[in-house]
């Protein structure tokens, strides 16, 4: 029994279901990655669950077919799903389309609600640091050749970075600094 089959607390369920090699539900990414490249042809590979084997669908869904493509099986022990069969392959595509309508409807409600915000007048993002009366300050100080663009910063609370952003979105900034 190998050590990532301890570390799962799969020991018992794995014998039973004749495989060899488990992935452990807190695998960091470097035990995930030496776990596959442990895979051979006639291997299976056993999860607890499937949200420790993918980041997300797309690639969950890249990374089985990439392991049935190299003749590699896949078992799930939690949602009992066995890419071995017809019937397992059929679930677990079951499972992604569900999955992705979830993430569409998701996305849908999140763009429908920016929306009904945008249309109340809420704006999203970060607030603005100047104001339309400060940013008229920044360019009349900015405008006075005598004032150090570090006083001007210092003055308004601001970086220079921000400053220089500002200027270049108005009309008549100075260039250089």
């Amino acid at each position: 029994m190998s050590l990532l089959e301890h570390a799962a607390g799969l020991g018992e369920a794995l014998p039973v279901a004749g495989r060899r090699l488990a992935l452990p539900p807190s695998a960091a990414a470097v035990s995930s990655q030496r776990a596959m490249a442990a895979l051979r042809e006639g291997d299976t590979l056993v999860v607890w669950n499937l949200d420790r084997l993918g980041r997300s669908l797309p690639h969950l869904v890249a990374l089985i077919n990439d392991l049935r493509e190299k003749g590699i099986g896949f078992l799930s022990l939690q949602e009992s799903i066995d890419n071995a069969s017809g019937v397992g392959r059929l679930i677990f595509h079951i499972f992604a389309s569900l999955a992705e309508f979830e993430q569409d409807l998701i996305r849908e409600r999140t763009l429908a609600g920016i929306a009904s915000a945008r249309a109340r007048g809420r704006m999203g993002g970060r607030p603005r640091l100047l104001d339309p009366k400060k940013v008229a300050l920044a360019r009349a100080m900015h405008a006075d050749k005598t004032v150090a663009i570090s006083d001007i910063c210092a003055a308004l609370g601001v970086g220079r970075t921000t400053l220089y952003r500002y200027l270049a979105a108005s009309p008549g900034g100075r260039s250089g600094g």
